[in-house]
Formats: structure tokens, C-alpha cells, sequence
């Protein structure tokens, strides 16, 4: 089980912060929300959302441990 934090407009489009969600790579996990949500399936395989798991960023096809924090982070805009 993966602990999910969305942020900004993730958030936003999901109306959740957090969430646990089973499963085994980020490509499965970022399916199984597609699968609940389609906006947020959208958003997440947008240009420039990164995903950290427990505070590195990482690759979609990563494996998950038992317990990992996975925070999908939208793109950001610098000024």
C-alpha cells in the first residue's frame, strides 16, 4: 500500500490530498487513479508532473516498497 499526496492543481482536480492506494510500480498506481478518475488520470500524465517517492524523484516505471510515500508534484513556474 502506497500513501498518495497530490499537490496544487492535482489536489484540486482530484478533491483529496492523501489517499492509500495498492499497488506495485508508479505506472500502476498512476493507472489505478486513471481508472477512479479520468481527469485526474489526465492531469497526472500531463507535461511536467514529476513524482517523488519518499522525497526523490523518480521514473514511472519504479517499483514500489511496502509503505511508500509517492507525492505527484505539478509543473512549476519559476519568476
Amino acid at each position: 500500500m502506497a500513501k498518495v499526496l497530490l499537490f496544487g492543481p492535482l489536489r484540486d482536480i482530484a478533491g483529496w490530498r492523501e489517499k492509500d492506494v495498492r499497488a506495485n510500480t508508479v505506472a500502476e498506481l498512476k493507472a489505478a487513479l486513471t481508472a477512479e478518475d479520468a481527469a485526474l488520470g489526465a492531469a497526472l500524465n500531463g507535461k511536467g508532473v514529476q513524482v517523488a517517492i519518499d522525497q526523490r524523484i523518480m521514473r514511472n516505471d519504479t517499483g514500489l516498497r511496502a509503505n511508500a510515500e509517492v507525492a505527484f508534484l505539478p509543473p512549476m513556474s519559476g519568476g
